[in-house]
């Protein structure tokens, strides 16, 4: 069965957002929709809305289309994409739809190096028009999976929440389990110690590559630097095939800490930005954009969470220089100081932080494992090939 398909220009409502990327809030009120795939954050909004939110350009041609209902606010080349008539076209199956046309529109966009969609383009896209009962009903099985998704995403964030107010208790405000029987000169508890981050860890270059050496299918994983959210952690589902060689030194393992010394936009700065690997399921290594951390004198867990939350990206960043890309030798930040608490408090640390990155990581994987789910199933649905 196929359904009867329709241009977008004649059933939806197209206009694009006004402020520049830049605008967004770390820890804003509304959603910032941009061209980022990650959903931004900002403290005003300007829509109030059911719309789909397409990004209008993007150096891969990787397009991320995204349903929300609520108020919002967007980035200039972001088009904002509504329904024409309600009765006739769902905006939620909408966006579904245009999901389903993200590999046409990577072949349509324009741009050798960023590439850009046309308002033109986007009015010329066929889209599969069934039956409003259907649409509901696709809407339901594909609906179902995203709210999955989308409550795991909720409770990552309490997480990540929790592990931040935790980091600050002990090492911002020094209420550290025993604080009451440690002395504190000068700011520093009794046992406690400033040292270099040379002292702190060791640290290995990435992989050097070419684009031969990239495929999509076979060779090893390559963590690159877009598995590195933009405020810290590892955002799955970025990584690159690599069929080149690589010293074992540039291996990965889950619990590596790896860091971003390169940033390809002045959009966002990931340079000083940490994530931990997870468990990949293959051999791996990582690109030239990243370095591996390797703890000497600190507990894994007390250095990841030092330099995600005690402020080390913002002090690091700025050491990168370039002008269109920006990139920081990593000698030049070794000189810097770490406070490292004493041994058992590292160690108590680490029994109270794992847990809540464990768990963390399980909810991810389970968002990817749904994500793999609704995609095998979206170009059926809406081809009519899965009748429901």
């Amino acid at each position: 069965m196929s359904y009867e398909t329709r241009k977008l220009k004649d059933i939806s409502i197209i206009k694009t957002g006004k402020l520049d990327s830049n605008a967004a809030v770390n820890g804003g009120t509304y959603p910032f929709f941009t061209c980022d795939p990650t959903t931004l954050a900002i403290d005003k909004w300007a829509y109030d809305t059911e719309a789909v939110l397409l990004a209008g350009n993007n150096a891969s041609g990787n397009y991320t289309a995204k349903y929300y209902k609520g108020r919002f606010n967007a980035y200039q080349r972001t088009y904002i994409i509504e329904s024409a008539n309600n009765d006739e076209l769902l905006v939620r199956f909408l966006c579904y739809a245009m999901n389903q046309q993200l590999r046409l529109l990577k072949t349509m966009s324009s741009g050798s190096t960023t590439k850009f969609l046309t308002i033109r383009m986007l009015h010329g896209l066929d889209i599969p028009c069934p039956s409003l009962d259907i649409q509901k009903k696709i809407v339901g099985i594909l609906g179902s999976i995203d709210d999955l998704i989308e409550n795991n995403q909720k409770q990552i964030k309490l997480l990540e929440e929790a592990a931040q107010r935790l980091y600050k208790e002990w090492f911002v405000d020094l209420h550290f389990p025993g604080y009451e029987d440690v002395k504190v000169v000068d700011g520093v508890p009794e046992g406690w110690e400033f040292q270099p981050l040379s002292e702190v860890f060791d640290y290995i270059r990435g992989k050097s590559y070419t684009s031969k050496e990239l495929v999509d299918k076979g060779g090893s994983v390559m963590v690159n630097l877009k598995n590195i959210k933009a405020f810290g952690g590892y955002k799955r589902n970025a990584e690159k095939r690599f069929i080149g060689k690589y010293k074992e030194t540039q291996s990965l393992s889950a619990g590596d800490i790896i860091m971003g010394v390169t940033d390809m936009t002045q959009e966002r700065r990931l340079v000083g930005h940490v994530a931990i690997v997870p468990e990949l399921g293959e051999k791996a290594t990582f690109s030239m954009d990243l370095i591996k951390l390797i703890p000497k004198s600190v507990s894994r867990s007390y250095l990841y969470g030092t330099m995600l939350f005690g402020g080390y990206s913002k002090k690091i960043s700025p050491l990168a220089n370039g002008v269109n890309v920006l990139h920081l030798k990593p000698d030049v930040m070794m000189n810097m100081k770490m406070l490292i608490p004493a041994s058992d408090v590292m160690k108590q640390y680490e029994e109270v932080f794992e847990p809540y990155r464990k768990k963390i990581e399980f909810l991810q994987k389970q968002c990817d494992v749904a994500a793999e789910a609704r995609d095998r199933l979206l170009p059926k649905l809406m081809s009519g090939e899965i009748e429901v």
